[in-house]
């Protein structure tokens, strides 16, 4: 009887128990997932990183347009010896200046015309860099999901054991009533109103710490939401979850398409792609077509004004032909451990594939196991408590039926979550988690 109850507390201390919580709010898990994948922190920093790439594609673009400066300068200085050699005239001198103040003005555009791919291919890398965040904030908002399904269902169980204890508690405060009216006709010892005592004390232990760890984990899932940590929500009903197919097998061939962190893997080898094509044009030369307008003046010797110019330039770094080989090995070999990581990813979602295929069918397994033994054992309990009235049975007897009776009621419920729990399991390994 003792091990009985030792075990029923064990059960009890490892299920995320806690207090059924006050009707202040009802959240569906459709309601969960949304939540979860748009207002937690985490999310939040994944759309940020997203926008952070928008932006650079705004930035690669930029270089296609034309560099515009505008510059001048003034000095002042001191009186310097001025040597004109131009000729002024027969007989001419030249004049005493005191040019001691000097004025510059520029003005200069420069516009790309050939840059090798250079500026096209800084564009690509940009736009791959995004689909890859994006891809990356996907699969980011699926994990945390699942981590709200999880501390979602975690919370149905702890209500759902919650109730199934106070229930017990009830009916084990009628059996101590009934047992301490029995002592006093002298129909029972003393003994078995203490085993009956000694039971309801266990269950109101549980149920204490049941209370603290509802609390705990209604918390938990309130600030991982960012909705208010005082939210109390009310009791789930797992009968609002639609749409479960028992049938669903997860497929590799359904997943090496759909998931978002192999699609974010092939985005970065397209990265890599591009990468490879910029470092082999960095030893194209870059043609440029440029335009200035110039202007200075020398106090009391020269004023020079609209000394406008335009041209082509031709700018062509021949050191890069021999030092660029490296770096084309190095984008080179960025490939090669991209398209080694995809293989190892793919051998990772062929092993997580399985995994969630054999739990899945395990949890239904389960299930169906457990809504058998809830029958067994309340048929037990029953035939028990008749042959106890009938002094066949003894009090241990009795106590150790009306323990198993709640541990298989416990089972179920924490069954029933799981079976849902493995069924997203499987959406998320599948690549098929809908987080919109």
């Amino acid at each position: 009887m003792k091990n009985k109850l030792a075990h029923l507390g064990v059960l009890l201390l490892l299920s995320p128990l806690g207090l059924l919580a006050q009707d202040d709010r009802h959240l569906t898990l459709e309601e969960i997932i949304h939540m979860a994948a748009n207002q937690s922190i985490e999310a939040k920093s994944a759309d940020t990183r997203v926008l952070g790439r928008q932006l650079e594609i705004e930035s690669a673009k930029s270089k296609q347009l034309p560099d515009a400066k505008l510059s001048g300068q003034y000095m002042a200085m001191t009186t310097p010896n001025v040597n004109l050699k131009m000729a002024l005239g027969e007989g001419g001198s030249a004049p005493d200046i005191a040019a001691n103040q000097l004025w510059l003005g520029q003005a200069s555009v420069s516009m790309p015309i050939y840059t090798g791919g250079k500026i096209k291919g800084g564009i690509n890398i940009a736009k791959d860099v995004l689909k890859a965040e994006e891809w990356k904030a996907v699969a980011s908002k699926e994990q945390l999901a699942s981590r709200a399904i999880g501390l979602y269902l975690s919370l149905y169980k702890a209500q759902q054991t919650n109730l199934l204890i106070a229930e017990n508690i009830k009916q084990s405060e009628q059996r101590v009533s009934d047992f301490k009216a029995m002592l006093d006709n002298g129909l029972i010892a003393r003994n078995d109103l203490l085993k009956a005592e000694l039971q309801l004390s266990n269950y109101q232990v549980s149920l204490q710490e049941a209370q603290k760890n509802i609390k705990v984990l209604n918390y938990q899932l309130a600030n991982f939401l960012k909705i208010d940590e005082n939210t109390q929500l009310d009791q789930i009903n797992l009968n609002e979850v639609a749409g479960i197919d028992l049938g669903l097998k997860a497929s590799y061939e359904t997943a090496k398409t759909d998931r978002s962190d192999v699609k974010s893997l092939e985005s970065q080898r397209l990265v890599a792609e591009d990468q490879l094509k910029v470092t082999k044009a960095a030893t194209l030369p870059t043609v440029f077509a440029s335009a200035g307008y110039n202007a200075f003046g020398l106090q009391k010797v020269v004023t020079v004004t609209n000394a406008a110019s335009v041209g082509v330039g031709v700018s062509y770094d021949i050191g890069s032909l021999y030092k660029n080989k490296r770096e084309v090995h190095i984008a080179k070999n960025r490939i090669k451990e991209i398209d080694e990581n995809l293989e190892l990813l793919n051998d990772k979602v062929k092993v997580e594939l399985q995994q969630a295929n054999e739990n899945y069918l395990l949890a239904q397994k389960q299930d169906l196991v457990y809504h058998q033994a809830v029958d067994q054992a309340v048929e037990n309990y029953r035939i028990t408590k008749d042959k106890y009235d009938n002094g066949i049975a003894d009090t241990d007897d009795l106590l150790t039926a009306d323990v198993q009776q709640l541990q298989s009621k416990i089972n179920l419920a924490i069954s029933k979550a799981n079976t849902i729990e493995k069924y997203y399991d499987l959406l998320l390994a599948n690549g098929s988690l809908n987080i919109k």
